[in-house]
């Protein structure tokens, strides 16, 4: 396993970071399965464990919770708000009101006094950056969070946050954590470039692209990933991005086996070379995921196989924009475009 340091924390993090969405009832896992998954993990080299407060509505934080009893100091802790937690307007959202308040839910879910990365799921056009930051600010006085981050935020988001901490001599935002894989480039031509400027950690997710890339998605096969089965449209054949998808993991899986490598290795050893990233994180469901995703640890791929992937699927490109989660509001919403 290798180690980086995210951003300029001086924290050391491995390179492999294991996601916990799939804790609970959304991967359909219990708590002796995610206890092995984490046992296997941290064997296995990795450190950091990352999870959300509304993931299985509070139920993957239970799990890691207790997957970590007693050995919480050899963990780097990460969890997330901001996501619904419920139909109340007020239970979302990144005001200092709803912060205060779940972090100490997100505290008592997990069992323990303070998580080491608390990070903004999404970016809340509703509230300013001052009320964020500030209410951030002062949680991590109080000793309940280390650091702060920032997940799926447009880059320039990620930029006027960074001066609105400046401006207002707020803590800032030390982490982004951006979708990022083969068939989706796109963060490559904004987001990327911004976290380097500002020397943020950047913790990529989905770099298997919702399995698309986990071997398990071929031609000629019938789809019965998990995922395929919880959102059939991001896998039906009829639909042309999902087509150019299965075209590309088609040419790649060649260049992998002619690399001597597996899908899931050149898939993660592609997002885990990018000087931007600093570790990239997996959910697997089971230990058997796991151990598929632990060979990729120490992969570092050629120069020539990077060059064979851009051939692919080109630097900075999208294959289902679509899907992406960082658009501007404007742009998914006509009224706000219009006068």
């Amino acid at each position: 396993m290798q180690y980086r340091t995210l951003g300029r924390t001086g924290v050391q993090v491995s390179s492999l970071a294991l996601g916990a969405m799939n804790f609970g009832r959304i991967g359909r896992t219990t708590q002796d399965e995610a206890t092995a998954v984490v046992d296997a993990a941290l064997e296995g080299g990795i450190n950091l464990v990352d999870t959300a407060d509304m993931y299985g509505g509070g139920e993957s934080e239970e799990m890691v919770g207790k997957a970590i009893a007693g050995r919480r100091d050899d963990i780097v802790l990460a969890t997330k708000a901001g996501l619904p937690m419920g139909d109340d307007p007020n239970h979302r959202g990144s005001s200092r009101r709803w912060l205060v308040t779940e972090l100490d839910n997100s505290l008592r879910r997990l069992g323990v006094d303070h998580v080491d990365l608390y990070q903004i799921h999404r970016w809340d056009p509703e509230t300013s950056d001052e009320e964020t930051l500030s209410a951030l600010t002062d949680l991590q006085r109080a000793g309940k969070i280390r650091y702060f981050g920032s997940s799926t935020f447009p880059a320039h988001r990620v930029v006027q946050a960074q001066w609105a901490a400046r401006e207002h001599r707020l803590g800032r935002y030390v982490t982004e954590q951006p979708s990022y894989s083969i068939l989706q480039r796109g963060v490559e031509a904004h987001v990327l470039p911004v976290t380097e400027e500002y020397g943020l950690g950047v913790l990529v997710w989905s770099p298997l692209a919702s399995g698309w890339l986990s071997g398990a998605v071929r031609a000629g096969r019938e789809i019965t990933t998990s995922r395929s089965v919880a959102m059939p449209q991001r896998f039906d054949l009829s639909v042309p991005s999902n087509r150019a998808r299965l075209d590309a993991v088609e040419r790649l899986a060649v260049v992998a086996d002619e690399a001597g490598l597996t899908l899931i290795q050149l898939a993660l050893g592609f997002v885990t070379a990018h000087p931007a990233v600093t570790s990239a994180l997996v959910g697997p469901r089971t230990t058997d995921h796991l151990n598929a995703q632990l060979a990729a640890a120490d992969t570092v791929l050629s120069a020539d196989v990077l060059d064979a992937i851009d051939a692919i699927v080109a630097p900075g490109t999208d294959l289902a924009a679509h899907e992406k989660f960082d658009t501007p509001p404007a742009l998914l919403d006509p009224a706000l475009r219009r006068r």
